[in-house]
């Protein structure tokens, strides 16, 4: 018997079905906005030395306890705050992130430029799509040089790696991989 049914190929993310839903419509989409950069910027640290899987089995809870990610709202936290949220399970509770958290929110208040304008003004021009896990990179020069922008004005815990995933997340750059359905434009309904 002859199965007829398409094989489809995605980025080799795994097959956890939250993962597979954030791969195939958020991630490597574009997205503006100073708070949905704020957010993701702040789930990327939190994200560090972790799996995304966690993060984002846990991103409403972090929605919810950090004000949606307003950084108006997150400025105004203080040590109550940090103390609250280190009791919290539905994050990841670590004092220098949560404190970086606040910190960035307080430098995004300071900006002479919109948040969204800045981060996107690193985004490379297109690159060859990446055949393998294996050509994509950690970090890029423009990676480096955001982290770098970024630690200058006051930002913590953004690192050239965690700018790369930044970019990556939020469609500065395209990194799915050449034959991907995502990529491709064949995602499934």
């Amino acid at each position: 018997m002859n199965d007829s049914r398409e094989v489809i190929v995605r980025c080799p993310w795994g097959d956890d079905p939250a993962m597979t839903a954030y791969h195939d419509t958020e991630w490597g989409r574009e997205l503006r906005g100073d708070r949905e950069l704020f957010e993701r910027l702040s789930l990327e640290a939190f994200q560090s030395g972790l799996s995304w899987a966690v993060i984002l089995r846990k991103r409403e809870r972090f929605r919810e306890v950090f004000g949606r990610f307003d950084p108006q709202a997150v400025a105004a936290f203080g040590e109550p705050d940090v103390e609250r949220l280190l009791t919290d399970p539905g994050i990841v509770r670590n004092r220098r992130k949560i404190e970086a958290t606040i910190s960035n929110a307080r430098a995004v208040l300071e900006l002479d430029q919109p948040l969204s304008d800045l981060l996107w003004s690193f985004a490379p021009g297109p690159r060859p799509a990446p055949r393998s896990a294996a050509d994509v990179p950690a970090t890029t020069p423009e990676s480096v040089a955001m982290a770098a922008e970024l630690k200058r004005r006051g930002f913590r815990f953004v690192g050239p790696t965690t700018a790369y995933a930044l970019m990556q997340a939020t469609g500065m750059v395209n990194d799915h991989l050449a034959d991907c359905v995502v990529r491709t434009g064949r995602v499934p309904a």
